[in-house]
């Protein structure tokens, strides 16, 4: 039963701060940013939030630098939005699932072609 309340925090957690990002997180260096899922721990202590980034390699290092110098911030923000009697310490990283099935899709759009022999 306490699995399905982490999981609805998780799925409210990535909610927010997808309207956070979009709205009120204003840092030049944030680049388009998509939160891809969110995991947390059974005693709502950290959450561990994936993101996907489009852009260049140093586009992604300084997008996961101004969300380590803003994470107060946000954690601040989640905790206004969503009542919790502790808000969970927010982790960073990168999801590269999205770049894997279009690195996929690719190969497979070429193979189709007839460009790659199999």
């Amino acid at each position: 039963m306490a699995r399905i309340r982490v999981g609805r925090v998780g799925e409210q957690i990535k909610k927010e701060l997808s309207m956070i990002f979009l709205s009120e997180f204003k840092d030049p260096r944030l680049g388009f940013v998509t939160v891809t899922g969110v995991e947390v721990t059974n005693d709502l202590s950290q959450a561990k939030v994936y993101l996907s980034v489009l852009g260049t390699e140093e586009q992604k290092e300084a997008t996961l630098k101004a969300l380590g110098k803003g994470s107060g911030f946000l954690r601040s923000e989640l905790g206004r939005r969503i009542r919790l009697r502790q808000t969970p310490e927010l982790i960073f990283k990168f999801d590269s699932s999205v770049e894997y099935g279009s690195k996929i899709e690719e190969i497979l759009q070429k193979l189709n072609n007839g460009e790659i022999n199999a």
